[in-house]
């Protein structure tokens, strides 16, 4: 039986989004990446935050007043480092916040898109139009697999 509470965080929310570099989002996006695949993933700390952060666009997500999500987009069109705070998961900020990042991608006149899904996601993101290519790959201790979709 859910409680209220998860409830709740099923409803639908229309968060706020907001693009900008590294510097200016690092302290909003960095803690949400850190809660999602640091503390409950156990993705080595040092793996969560490299050279590509300062190269690509970043996204938050902002639903009740607070940052519940966060992406990025690098420079050759790939989409990665999507954590949504656990109390948000399954209101709908995952796809906002992807669809966000596939019209930034577009916008900056990529083919395709890729990103690299943890395999437990591979439905989610084949409702975006996203294709699985080659074997799956363990990155982190995490099975993933590539998937990409034209835009």
């Amino acid at each position: 039986m859910n409680t209220v509470r998860q409830m709740k965080a099923l409803e639908r929310v229309e968060p706020k989004i907001e693009l900008g570099d590294w510097d200016r989002l690092r302290s909003e996006a960095l803690p949400i990446r850190w809660a999602v695949f640091v503390d409950e993933q156990r993705v080595p700390p040092e793996l969560e935050v490299d050279e590509w952060d300062a190269q690509s666009l970043h996204a938050v997500a902002r639903a009740s007043g607070r940052v519940v999500g966060t992406a990025r987009l690098l420079p050759d069109g790939h989409i990665g480092r999507i954590a949504v705070a656990r109390e948000a998961r399954g209101s709908g900020v995952g796809s906002a916040l992807l669809s966000v990042m596939l019209q930034a991608a577009r916008e900056r006149g990529h083919a395709c898109a890729v990103l690299s899904a943890q395999t437990h996601a591979i439905a989610f993101y084949r409702r975006f139009g996203f294709f699985e290519e080659g074997e799956p790959y363990d990155d982190a201790g995490i099975p993933h697999i590539t998937m990409r979709r034209a835009l």
